[in-house]
């Protein structure tokens, strides 16, 4: 009986959140008209701050409780990092196109790695400043935490503007290939400074590295493996539902076993959906069986793409804001975006007479490295208590501003670039590296 009311639980909650996914997304397509994640991250966080103001102004109410409580049970850090993430990662990578992304590696691979380091100790110092000068009771290397938490780019928040816009295709690899890939590479470097901060010892940068190289190797180790037997599998049969299935089979096995032996599940989806979705299409599916797949990654991606923004604002919940919360988070919006810009600015020279010099797209890239619910899922995975609180808000103002204010603006920027700078290139049919709206 235990398990059968657990499983009626988590049905619950799974249906509440599609039912307001969809209820919202209704309302905001007839009449509110924002872009679909804005307007569920808006919706959300208006539902929010209304069932806040209600518990507040009215007796006997206590929806506050209800709805926490909610997201509680749910648990989004375990939601999103141990079950959505796997999802959106391998939808996305199933659409970049992996000639473009390899003629464009190094500074892929510059961004996505050296360049989230750079952004996590630029963040951390200069938070760990501002923390000083408010006299906040948090250690230094919390602050650190936060710049890896926060540094890397969210490919749910960024793509979708992308696929939009007719960008060169070499910016779009890059763009592409960095938000799917420095998510794994953050969520590696946020595990390793969580260790030290929670266990109190001393940081060691040749250990870190170590922990660094096993889990990341691991990650792409994995999903090379799981791409290849999925790659040979389609290849050796021609039945659109079966391969259905065992696309969704190497998501959640590749994801599990990552997770069991402790190396990077998101880098090993990344690397198995870009197998797939290259090589698998081209040689391994009938042109029917890769429309089933790609419309089954698209519908899946869609569906948890709503869910993901409606939550990141229903979690503004989870806050209650104070001055030293406010002061933090406005400098937290301040130095994240001159971290990203510092850090692409030294990744994009660093590699000379790529096609990334071209004039603006240092600032497509700045712009352009939107933060989403990977943030939010690894601070509300902080340990509770005075800590957790600040950095939680400094978070919320960051994500916040970079789904409402540089996602909705991104596309305009781009226009204006376009004509000023950049040239005009007609998106291809198929792969122009980007997926859906993830």
């Amino acid at each position: 009986m235990h398990e059968t009311s657990q499983a009626l639980e988590a049905f619950d909650i799974a249906a509440i959140l599609v039912v307001a996914a969809a209820i919202f997304g209704y309302i905001n397509h007839h009449y509110i008209r924002l872009p679909h994640t804005i307007g569920l991250t808006v919706m959300g966080a208006f539902a929010s701050l209304s069932v806040m103001l209600a518990n507040a102004l009215i007796p006997g109410i206590t929806l506050d409780d209800w709805v926490a409580n909610l997201l509680h049970e749910m648990n989004f850090t375990d939601t999103l990092l141990q079950g959505m993430l796997s999802f959106l990662l391998f939808a996305g990578a199933m659409h970049v196109d992996l000639e473009r992304l390899k003629r464009d590696w190094a500074p892929v691979l510059l961004l996505s790695t050296v360049g989230v380091i750079i952004s996590t100790l630029i963040v951390g110092a200069l938070m760990w400043g501002v923390g000083a000068l408010m006299a906040l009771p948090i250690a230094p290397i919390w602050y650190f935490v936060f710049g890896a938490l926060i540094s890397p780019t969210d490919p749910v928040s960024v793509l979708g503007v992308l696929r939009e816009e007719n960008v060169p295709h070499s910016l779009q690899s890059a763009v592409a290939g960095e938000s799917l890939f420095n998510d794994g590479v953050g969520i590696v470097v946020f595990t390793i400074l969580l260790g030290a901060a929670v266990t109190g010892a001393d940081f060691s940068i040749a250990e870190g590295a170590k922990l660094f190289a096993e889990e990341a190797g691991g990650g792409v180790l994995v999903g090379l493996v799981f791409g290849w037997l999925g790659y040979k599998a389609l290849a050796s049969m021609d039945e659109y539902t079966l391969e259905v299935l065992i696309t969704l089979a190497i998501v959640m096995g590749g994801y599990a076993l990552a997770s069991a032996i402790h190396v990077s599940g998101p880098l090993a989806m990344a690397v198995a959906g870009l197998l797939i979705g290259n090589q698998g299409v081209a040689h391994a599916m009938s042109d029917t069986t890769a429309d089933y797949v790609h419309k089954f990654w698209e519908l899946v991606d869609e569906m948890l793409n709503s869910v993901l923004f409606l939550l990141i604002g229903l979690e503004m919940i989870a806050l209650v804001p104070g001055r030293g919360h406010l002061v933090l988070g406005i400098a937290a919006i301040a130095i994240t975006l001159l971290a990203r810009a510092v850090s692409v600015g030294a990744m994009v020279k660093a590699v000379p007479g790529v096609s990334l010099d071209a004039p603006g797209a240092v600032r497509v890239l700045w712009w352009g490295g939107l933060r989403g619910g990977i943030s939010i899922a690894l601070v509300l995975s902080l340990p509770e208590g005075g800590t957790r609180n600040l950095l939680l808000a400094a978070t919320f103002a960051a994500v916040l501003f970079s789904v409402l204010v540089q996602r909705a603006t991104l596309g305009k920027m781009i226009e204006r670039l376009q004509r000023q700078h950049l040239p005009s290139v007609e998106p291809e049919p198929e792969k122009i590296g980007m997926g859906s709206d993830y």
